[in-house]
Parts: C-alpha cells; structure tokens; sequence
C-alpha cells in the first residue's frame, strides 16, 4: 500500500509540476520565440485546452476500461509530449506539444483519483486521496522553482527532465498497480455521453461545476502572467521568479494540511463565504504591493486560503453523484483547465491591454466574487455540515 501512495503522489507532482511550469518560463519563452504578451497565455492554454476537452472522453471511457492501462498509456504518452517540448523550434510547435502533453494528463491524472478507493480499505482511502492531493501542492512548492532554476541553464531541460522522470513513473506503475477492470460488464454499454446525464440535469450540479469554474477562472488568470509581471515591475530573473512560486506552494501546502480542522470549526457557509472574500481582498491589492517581499507575503496568504477552499469544494462535487466518480472527476477536471485555458488567455488579453497586472488582479477578483455567488444560489451550501468529508483529490 505504500508503493501505490508513493507512486500516486509522484504521478500527480509531475503533473502539477508540467500545468505550472511555464508561468516562470514566459518571460525566457517571449524571448526565444518572438512572442507578443497578447498571445503568450496560448502556451499554457494549450495545455489546458487539451486536458479540458479530452477529459470529457476519458472519464466516461475509462469507467468501462482496466484503469491500470489507461493510466500507463496516459503516463507514457505524457513523458513523450513533455521531452517534445523541450524541442519546440517556435511557438506554435511548443503550442502543439503542450496540447498533446494536456491530452496525456487527461487520460492520467483522473485515473489516480478513481483508482484510490478501488485499491485502498475505507479506512485508508481518505488518507492516500490527500497524500495524492499533497503532490499538486508540492509540485507548486518546489517542482516549478527547481524547473525554474533548471531553466536558467536551458530553457529545455524542465520539460526534458520531467518527461524522462514520467518515463521511470511509467516503468514503476507497470509493476506496482494491479490490474483494474470495471466492476461490470454490461451487455449494451451505455453511451459515453449519457453518463453525465446525472450531472447535466442537476441545478445543483450545474451550479457547483460553474462555480468551481469562476474559482480557476480567477486564480488561473493571476497565476498565468505572475511570472511576466515579476519580471517587469522588478527586473527578476526566471530562477528569482522560481523563488516567488516556492511561497505559494507552501501556502497551499499549509492550506490543505489545515483544511480539515477549519471545516470542523466553521461551517461549510462560513469556510467558503470568509475565504473567499480574504482571496478577493488579496487579489485586488496585490498589484499595488512594493517589495517582493509583500508580493510573496500576499501570495502565501492567498493560496494557504485556496489550500483550504479547494477541499471543500472538491467534496461538495463528489457529494454529487457517487456512483460516477471517474465521470465527475473527469468533468472536474475539464472545468478546471477549461477555466485555466480561457484565464490564461484573458490575463494576456488584460495584461497587453491594460499595461499591466492590476486589470488582471482586479478580473481575478470579479470571478471569484462571481463563485462565491454561484455557489451559495446553487444551494450546495445550503446545510452546513461541519463532519463533511474535507478529503481532497476526489472529484479533480
């Protein structure tokens, strides 16, 4: 049992690790490729954009496929698009490389989080789903600093060193995961559309899953272009940049170790209701800090926040409808990088527009206004239960 918690927290590190890097790196990548502000989001919205649409088909897909095949093809697949990248010539190849890497992580990443309670006793599953959780926080803390200061040598070599480490992960998996093959075989296998009909005709669903979009959108959007904006308002390097980033893994590292007594103490109304507006807050005058020292304070607060939020919000997608759990982590996941996608995307547009990062600090705080909103309309606060299962990692 230890080898598959092990294996699952490397698996979602360097996942987490590949969707961050390249905030740190677009100041280096502009550079290289010639690239204007405006468009320079594309290079994580490929990504995203991906992961988002081909999410839709894994999750349904692999309700009815051995999940240990699905995870190694997507894991194999991943460490190849990832080494591509590393070769990207211009732009437009490295856009097409992160698309494919997106795929990849598509078909990977969903797996891990369904997998967990086939494989683990009732009693461990909570544990291992956030040991796996701890590998996104940790891949912000210190896999993107460690690929930031590898870029300072050549641009190349994160994306070249995380894809060969995803090759070793692949060879591990092969002997490590049992084989997982569904449940059931049904004689007439149901359309693979037809498994979110569950969540489609749920108002409550449908207003969980758009407010859990408006929280990426924000949070998304601030993080794309950090990078860009800390190398002009004051002159860091990428390796310095790194650096910033390190503070907020740790936030969100802290965040989510914390998450399970503030969920005790408050009820759900409370956690989400006050967290969200001290993110707000933050947001909106990050900007108008004056020292990188402030800017890494306010970071740390932001995303300790977000590391307590995330759970919550998690937990409430998977109240929704447990007996398609591989469906809702898949959607989840689709809403997320669909949200990183189009934020990625509007951070440039508002970034190149507005000269700047305060329309981007001040777009991040509409949307998540907007989430806020959303969720308390959608009635999946409705009744605070302070015993709910905070475990993350269940529906992402």
């Amino acid at each position: 049992m230890n080898k598959l918690i092990v294996l699952f927290f490397l698996i979602m590190f360097v996942i987490g690790t590949d969707t961050f890097l390249i905030s740190p790196l677009i100041p280096t990548l502009q550079t290289a490729f010639g690239v204007p502000t405006g468009i320079a989001g594309w290079m994580i919205g490929a990504y995203t954009l991906g992961s988002a649409v081909f999410a839709l088909i894994a999750g349904p897909l692999s309700d009815g496929w051995d999940r240990k095949k699905v995870l190694l093809s997507g894991l194999v697949c991943f460490a190849i698009s990832t080494c591509l990248c590393g070769f990207a010539s211009s732009f437009w190849t490295m856009c097409l490389f992160r698309f494919l890497a997106g795929v990849s992580a598509a078909f990977t990443a969903p797996q891990v989080w369904a997998s967990i309670p086939t494989l683990f006793p009732p009693a461990k599953i909570g544990k291992a789903l956030g040991v796996a959780y701890a590998g996104l926080a940790v891949s912000q803390a210190l896999g993107v600093p460690i690929g930031s200061m590898l870029a300072v040598g050549r641009w190349s070599l994160p994306f070249w060193t995380i894809g060969l480490f995803s090759l070793l992960l692949a060879a591990a998996a092969c002997f490590v995961l049992p084989t997982m093959k569904p449940l059931e075989q049904p004689a007439a296998k149901p359309s693979l559309f037809k498994r979110y009909v569950p969540l489609l005709t749920s108002g409550k669903a449908r207003g969980t899953y758009l407010a859990y979009f408006f929280v990426h959108l924000g949070s998304s959007a601030a993080f794309a272009f950090l990078g860009k904006w800390m190398t002009d308002r004051f002159h860091l390097s990428v390796d310095e940049t790194g650096y910033v980033i390190l503070f907020l893994g740790l936030g969100n590292v802290l965040g989510s170790l914390c998450s399970p007594y503030v969920l005790k103490a408050l009820s759900q109304l409370q956690t989400m209701t006050i967290g969200m507006l001290v993110v707000i807050a933050a947001y909106m005058a990050l900007p108008y800090v004056s020292s990188v020292l402030a800017v890494k304070a306010v970071y740390f607060l932001i995303f300790a926040v977000l590391g307590v939020l995330f759970p919550l919000m998690v937990g409430l997608l998977n109240s929704l409808n447990p007996t398609i759990r591989g469906t809702i982590s898949s959607l989840a996941t689709s809403t997320m990088n669909a949200a990183t996608t189009f934020g990625a995307w509007s951070a440039g547009i508002v970034y190149s527009l507005f000269h700047g990062y305060t329309a981007v600090g001040l777009f991040a705080g509409i949307s998540l206004a907007c989430s806020l909103l959303v969720f308390i309309r959608s009635g999946a606060l409705a009744k605070p239960q302070k015993h709910a299962d905070p475990t993350p990692g269940r529906a992402t």
